[in-house]
């Protein structure tokens, strides 16, 4: 890989040398492509949003997963499986997981269709591609996938660069962390043809013990443009190998063996060396826009994922039968276990379509399109090695089951501007999702045959005036469940969940100052959590309870004090309850399961109180110094409020340092150091909790994944 990355840097740098033509289109029509436009909320529209520029999502960009890029922004909160936000990552907003958040590429769908996860390990320094990104809180515009069950992430890359570049971003730091990319691009050819493209390399040994990632991707793109039509391919590639680290340590052992993993230590002796997550998933969006005229653009695109990959991992004392297997006679020994080493599989095709078509004149646009995407998904388990191997047939599959999932949404949109400071908001969606579900690896007997149908509306007004705005804004989502929700077996179908979103919210500014206020009700019904309860298998399932809610406040605000000093941050206080709540614990005494009754408890992980700021000086004409500061309150672990099973609130403060020096060598060069938890705060960004009745009484299991304590990045990036 590093040979390529070399080669690939000469062959660009020779090209890129070349004379260049002069550049005569000039239409920046494309510099914001249709099918971005067709599903992101405009600068006007009733939602609460942030958009990040290609210069914003630089500054941030070290090599770190998306979510952490994101993570100053309003209602965000991280974690990170290996400690330092490399490998495996997750993102909150205002306490939505992300199976409950769409995230689109390109407009194109990325949760994965059965989880309705986003696994962004899979698409490792996807941010050196990114021109931009826009965040939607709450149920927010029609969007294609997912439905948005509380916030929408939608990154850019199509946007046009109509110069010649080549670059080189190279970062390091604690942990034998490391980020290598190489990035290029033609600029615009002969009037019309554009190619960019990207080659990374990025390595972690974790905060986690054992918890190394190695990483590698490649991104494509070619177009050919001119003033009405623009045909654009994109090809990029993700290739991940990470030990896992995603069992958490138990709380008895954080203040002993903070990086404890418990990942591989089921054999004897040392910890498995091989019990790593590898999975290899490449993308190919090919994008058709035009405008009709004045009035009318629109776009098509076509896009195929290809996913393969599995998880190792060594198992002791696994009984035969568990595999479908027979005792083994071993010369007349009974064998009926054995320690053995199994890959889980999953093999999937993602594909479809999108389309939108645009109307906008004098005070009106039209917004119409949608999209359809099939699933194919094949689970499988093999088991590739055994200590009494006889016993095992060579690559035996103990399970081989698939799924086929489809999605078909409509939406319109409407603007208008009413008056000159008015301006109303029509937005309808309808989708259809077929899903057909071929057996469980537990229970394989299991089919299930579903079909779903959603009406989502959402209306609203905008008053601009002067330096004001104000906006008021009503949205339903629905939603259906995901894929472990259906293995409750025929006795326990999960229902789909509804989402009724009000949202408020007013922003005002001048020269020196800026404030936003966003008031918002979000009532679920149906939503699923998870109770404890044990499904027909034997397996804890999410369970739909009727009503529940998140209602809160969000205060942004940034003050200019001078030319070479800022100040700006956010303040999210919100409360996020279950009306009425059974939790279901195990009898090891008896046998069965208990409950316990609750009669308003707060939604598990979903802090009260998250607020971030950032003071950023500009000493000098060429430098920034930024200290950022990030509060998150008490989490609990599960849906019972206690603090027994809670992530304690925590405080973090960070600097950046940015330097770019003016050197005759190249265009820019760009100096970073970041300082991350320069105070050492110890603190769990995430955990579980498990709780069984033994011994006539109570007893609690919490597990947690703590971050890094003080630690560091460094870049140099490099641009020709």
């Amino acid at each position: 890989m590093k040979r390529i990355i070399a080669t690939a840097a000469l062959l660009a740098w020779a090209f890129l040398s070349r004379a260049q033509k002069e550049i005569t289109f000039n239409d920046t029509a494309y510099l914001q492509p249709v099918e971005v436009q067709a599903i992101r909320a405009a600068e006007n529209a009733p939602f609460a949003k942030n958009n990040l520029d290609k210069k914003q999502i630089d500054k941030g960009n070290l090599g770190q997963d998306l979510p952490f890029l994101l993570n100053q922004l309003p209602s965000v909160v991280v974690n990170s499986d290996a400690g330092n936000g490399v490998g495996y990552t997750g993102i909150r907003i205002r306490g939505t997981d992300a199976t409950r958040i769409n995230i689109t590429l390109n407009g194109i769908p990325y949760n994965d269709a059965e989880s309705q996860g986003t696994f962004f390990v899979d698409l490792p320094d996807i941010l050196s591609s990114a021109s931009s990104i826009q965040v939607q809180r709450g149920v927010g515009t029609s969007t294609n996938g997912a439905g948005a069950f509380g916030a929408s992430i939608n990154l850019a890359t199509n946007e046009i660069n109509k110069d010649a570049y080549f670059t080189m971003h190279n970062s390091f730091g604690s942990f034998n962390t490391s980020r290598n990319n190489i990035q290029f691009g033609t600029g615009i050819q002969a009037g019309h043809l554009i190619f960019d493209g990207r080659l990374s390399l990025l390595h972690s040994d974790g905060y986690i013990e054992r918890a190394k990632s190695d990483l590698r991707s490649a991104y494509g793109s070619m177009a050919w443009v001119d003033e009405n039509n623009s045909v654009r391919l994109n090809i990029f590639s993700g290739k991940e190998k990470t030990y896992q680290a995603w069992y958490g340590v138990p709380e008895n052992l954080l203040d002993s063996a903070r990086t404890y993993n418990p990942a591989g230590t089921e054999k004897p002796g040392a910890p498995y060396d091989n019990e790593t997550d590898n999975y290899l998933q490449t993308h190919y969006q090919l994008f058709f826009n035009h405008r009709f005229n004045n009035n009318w653009k629109g776009n098509l695109a076509v896009f195929f994922t290809k996913g393969r990959g599995y998880y190792e991992e060594y198992r002791a004392a696994q009984l035969l039968a568990d595999y479908g297997l027979p005792n083994y006679n071993n010369g007349g020994s009974i064998v009926s276990s054995t320690d053995l080493v199994r890959r889980l599989w999953l093999e999937n095709n993602f594909y479809g379509s999108v389309a939108s078509l645009q109307y906008t004149k004098k005070a009106t646009r039209l917004i119409f399109g949608g999209g359809w995407n099939g699933y194919d998904g094949n689970h499988y388990g093999e088991v590739i090695r055994a200590i009494v191997q006889a016993a095992v047939p060579a690559h035996y599959h103990w399970y081989d089951v698939n799924a086929h999932k489809k999605d078909l949404s409509f939406y319109g949109k409407w603007t208008e501007q009413l008056s000159g400071c008015w301006q109303s908001f029509l937005d309808v969606q309808y989708r259809n999702i077929p899903y057909f579900i071929n057996g469980f690896a537990a229970n394989p007997g299991l089919l299930i045959r579903k079909n779903y149908s959603f009406f989502n509306p959402k209306m609203g007004v905008t008053f601009n005036h002067r330096s004001w705005k104000l906006f008021t804004s009503f949205a339903i989502a629905g939603k259906e469940p995901n894929r472990d929700d259906f293995e409750a077996g025929i006795t326990q179908q999960p229902k789909p969940e509804t989402l009724y979103d009000l949202e408020t919210g007013s922003a005002w500014e001048n020269n020196s100052l800026s404030l936003g206020i966003v008031l918002y009700y979000m009532r679920y019904h149906d939503q699923l959590v998870l109770t404890g309860r044990i499904n027909d298998v034997g397996a804890y399932t999410r369970t739909n309870i009727p009503n529940s809610y998140r209602s809160g406040i969000e205060i942004t605000g940034k003050y200019i004090f001078s030319k070479w000093m800022n100040l700006e941050g956010n303040l999210a206080l919100s409360r996020n309850r279950i009306s009425s709540f059974t939790e279901y614990l195990d009898d090891y005494d008896n046998g069965g399961q208990q409950t316990k009754y609750y009669p308003s408890t707060d939604i598990s992980f979903s802090p009260g109180v998250v607020a971030g700021a950032s003071i950023n000086l500009l000493p000098t004409r060429n430098s920034t110094i930024n200290l950022t500061s990030k509060y998150v309150g008490r989490q609990y672990l599960d849906n019972t409020s206690q603090r027994s099973r809670s992530l304690h609130p925590y405080f973090l403060e960070d600097v950046q340092v940015n330097y770019q020096p003016t050197v005759r060598f190249c265009k820019t060069l760009r100096i970073v150091l970041q300082l991350i938890n320069i105070f050492g705060k110890k603190y769990e960004s995430n955990g579980y909790s498990y709780s069984f009745i033994s011994g006539g009484s109570l007893t609690t299991q919490n597990n947690y994944f703590p971050m890094a304590g003080r630690n560091w990045m460094m870049g140099v990036n490099v641009g020709f």
